[in-house]
C-alpha cells in the first residue's frame, strides 16, 4: 500500500505543470552554480600554483645577499583549494587565499574576494550550497504543504480512509512520494556535480573527497528529511492548504534568512572578537615590550650570557656570529608574542563557533551551513590549519637564515650568502586535513540534524494519526 501511494503521489508531481516548472528552475540553477563552481576553483588552482611557482623562482633567483635580507625578502604561501569548495566556497572570500612571510612579522592574509565585490554580492553569491540551503527546501515546501490539506478540502482523504488505508501507511507513500520526485532532481545534479569535481581535481585529491562528499551528502539528506517531515506535519495539522503554506513558508524564512543572520549576531555579542585595529595594535605593544622587556634589554642580556657561555670579554671574541643570534632571539620572543595573540584569538571564534551551535537546535539551516562548510574544506577551523602551517614555514625560513648568519659570518665584517643556501629552504608543502579531521569537528552540527529529522519525522507521524478528514 505504501508503493501505491507513494507512486500515485510522485505520479501526479510530475504531471504537475507547476513541480515541472520549479523543478526545471531549481536545477538550472543548481547545474549552473555546479559549472560555475568548477569553473572558478579550476581557474583559481591554475592562478595559485602559477603564483607558487613564481614566488619560488623568486627566492631561489634573488641572487647574493646577507640572509637577513633575504629573510626580509621572503616568500608567499597560497592557500590550495579543496575539490569541494566547487559547491561551497564558506568563509574563502573573507579570510584571503596567500598571505606574505617575511622576517619578524605574522602578516594577515591577503587577496579576500569579498573586499571587492559589491553590495549585491556581498549579500550572497550563486553556489551549489546555496542552492540546496534555500531552494529545495522550498521546492519542498511547495510540494508537500497540500499533502493532508489538499486531501482533505478535495474530500478524498476521507475516501481514503474510509478504504481501509491506515494514516501510518498514508504518511510513508506521501513522504516516498515526494523524496522520489525530489531524487528525480537531485540525483542528475549530483551527477553533474560528481563530474565536475573529477574532472577538476587529481586522482589524490579525489580520493580524499570522497569520505567529505559521503559525510556533506548526509548532513544534506538530513536538512531535507527535516524540512519534508515538518511539511507534512504542519499539512496534517493545518485548517487549511493556505494555513499550511503560510507556516510553512514562515518555517523556510526562519531557516533561510533570520537564523543565520541572528547567530552571527548572537555569537558576536557574548563571545565579542577585538577589532583588525585592536588586535594589530595589542601585538605591536607586546612587540616593543615595556622598559625591562624591550628589544635593547633582551639584546644586552644575550650578549652578556654569549659572553659569559663561550668564556670571551667582548663581542668580537665570539665565535659565532652575534647578529644573527640577537636576530633568532628577536624571532623567539616575536613568536611568544604571536602565538600568545592568535590563541587568543582563535579561542573567541572557537567560542563563537559554540554559540552558533547551540543556536542551530532552533535552526537546522545553521548546523547544515556548519557541516557543508566542514566538509567543503572551507571553514574557519581549516583556514587556521592552513595559517599555521604557512607560519611553522615562516619561521623555519628565519632559523635557517639566521643559523647560516650565526655559523659563517664574523662580527668585523660583511657577509653574504647565495644560491647554496636559498635551496636549503625547501619549497612550502601543504596537506589538508583528512575527512576524520573534518567530523571530529562537525559531530554536534550532524547530531543536530538528526535530531531535526527525527522530530520532524516523528512529529509527521503523530500529527497523520490524528489528521482531521473534514
Amino acid at each position: 500500500m505504501t508503493l501505491r501511494i507513494a507512486k500515485k503521489e510522485m505520479t501526479e508531481m510530475v504531471r504537475d505543470g507547476r513541480f515541472r516548472a520549479a523543478s526545471a528552475i531549481v536545477f538550472t540553477l543548481l547545474a549552473g552554480a555546479l559549472l560555475l563552481g568548477w569553473q572558478h576553483f579550476r581557474e583559481v588552482s591554475a592562478q595559485h600554483a602559477s603564483a607558487q611557482r613564481a614566488t619560488r623562482e623568486q627566492w631561489l633567483g634573488q641572487g647574493k645577499k646577507n640572509p637577513h635580507s633575504a629573510a626580509h625578502y621572503g616568500v608567499y604561501a597560497f592557500k590550495p583549494k579543496v575539490p569541494l569548495t566547487m559547491l561551497d566556497r564558506g568563509t574563502d572570500p573573507f579570510t584571503g587565499v596567500a598571505v606574505w612571510l617575511e622576517a619578524h612579522k605574522q602578516n594577515e592574509f591577503k587577496y579576500r574576494p569579498a573586499q571587492d565585490a559589491t553590495a549585491v554580492q556581498r549579500f550572497g553569491e550563486l553556489t551549489g550550497a546555496t542552492v540546496l540551503q534555500l531552494l529545495v527546501p522550498l521546492l519542498i515546501v511547495l510540494l508537500s504543504f497540500t499533502a493532508f490539506s489538499g486531501e482533505r478540502e478535495l474530500g478524498t482523504l476521507r475516501q481514503l480512509l474510509s478504504l481501509g488505508v491506515r494514516q501510518l501507511d498514508l504518511a510513508r507513500g506521501k513522504a516516498l512520494g515526494v523524496a522520489v520526485a525530489l531524487g528525480l532532481l537531485l540525483v542528475p545534479a549530483a551527477l553533474i556535480g560528481v563530474v565536475a569535481i573529477t574532472a577538476g581535481s587529481g586522482q589524490t585529491d579525489m580520493v580524499a573527497a570522497i569520505p567529505r562528499m559521503a559525510w556533506m551528502t548526509l548532513g544534506y539528506l538530513l536538512y531535507f528529511g527535516t524540512f519534508l517531515g515538518v511539511s507534512l506535519a504542519v499539512s496534517a495539522w493545518a485548517s487549511s492548504s493556505r494555513s499550511a503554506l503560510i507556516i510553512l513558508l514562515g518555517f523556510w524564512m526562519f531557516n533561510a534568512l533570520i537564523a543565520p543572520r541572528a547567530a552571527s549576531d548572537i555569537a558576536k555579542a557574548l563571545r565579542p572578537a577585538p577589532s583588525a585595529f585592536q588586535f594589530a595594535r595589542g601585538i605591536e605593544k607586546a612587540l616593543q615590550g615595556d622598559g625591562h622587556d624591550s628589544a635593547s634589554s633582551r639584546a644586552k642580556r644575550l650578549e652578556q650570557e654569549l659572553m659569559k657561555k663561550y668564556n670571551v670579554d667582548k663581542v668580537e671574541a665570539l665565535p659565532i656570529n652575534f647578529t644573527g643570534a640577537r636576530l633568532q632571539d628577536g624571532e623567539d620572543h616575536g613568536n611568544e608574542v604571536f602565538d600568545q595573540a592568535y590563541s587568543r584569538l582563535w579561542t573567541v571564534f572557537d567560542a563563537q563557533d559554540g554559540v552558533r551551535r547551540l543556536v542551530s537546535v532552533t535552526a537546522p539551516s545553521i548546523a547544515v551551513r556548519s557541516a557543508s562548510m566542514a566538509f567543503a574544506g572551507a571553514d574557519f577551523p581549516q583556514h587556521a590549519h592552513f595559517a599555521r602551517a604557512a607560519e611553522a614555514y615562516r619561521r623555519t625560513i628565519q632559523r635557517v637564515m639566521n643559523d647560516d648568519l650565526m655559523r659563517n659570518a664574523s662580527n668585523t665584517g660583511v657577509y653574504v650568502a647565495g644560491d647554496e643556501l636559498w635551496k636549503k629552504v625547501q619549497p612550502f608543502e601543504y596537506t589538508a586535513p583528512d575527512a576524520s579531521w573534518v567530523l571530529s569537528r562537525q559531530v554536534p552540527s550532524l547530531v543536530v540534524l538528526a535530531l531535526w529529522c527525527t522530530a520532524a519525522g516523528l512529529a509527521a507521524l503523530w500529527t497523520t494519526r490524528r489528521v482531521r478528514v473534514y
